[in-house]
């Protein structure tokens, strides 16, 4: 009689992802293109994502946000900026954060944003990892948000 034991969680093995196995199966937003590495899809993780996305030269992204996961960005290479809208102003108004290889970006849950590459020769290129188990993409017409009052934390 064989006995069924429950998984061992202290040793499950480690996934490798070559630049091979990145896949754009995953949300994407215009004028960029992202590609997961860590997802449940790719991996099976369960409270993470990863992955790389690529921003043309000379373009912008759509207005977007990713929902309730938190994002993070390391930049790789080019120098890409990242836009959101200033509500705590005076007057509202675009802030623009120009950023370079090594710099890092922290986008809270639900924040309206874009990236764009000035550059009219160079690609860049970005990691990103995500709070939520796969890529959360919600394309907007601008930066103002369009849904319900988060609740207070």
């Amino acid at each position: 009689m064989s006995v069924v034991l429950p998984e061992d969680p202290f040793h499950r093995r480690l996934h490798h992802v070559a630049p091979a196995g990145l896949t754009s199966e995953t949300a994407q937003t215009g004028g960029m293109r992202r590609r997961a590495a860590i997802s449940g899809a790719t991996v099976g993780s369960r409270r993470l994502w990863m992955g790389q996305t690529h921003v043309a030269p000379a373009t912008a992204s759509l207005n977007h946000h990713h929902g309730d996961s938190e994002t993070a960005i390391y930049v790789v290479s080019g120098t890409p900026s990242f836009v959101f809208l200033d509500l705590d102003a005076e007057e509202p108004h675009e802030v623009r954060i120009d950023a370079k290889p090594g710099d890092y970006i922290f986008v809270p849950p639900f924040v309206p944003h874009r990236e764009e590459n000035p550059d009219p020769d160079l690609e860049a290129i970005v990691v990103i990892a995500r709070s939520s188990q796969e890529a959360i993409v919600v394309n907007l017409p601008d930066l103002r948000w369009r849904g319900p009052v988060r609740p207070a934390e």
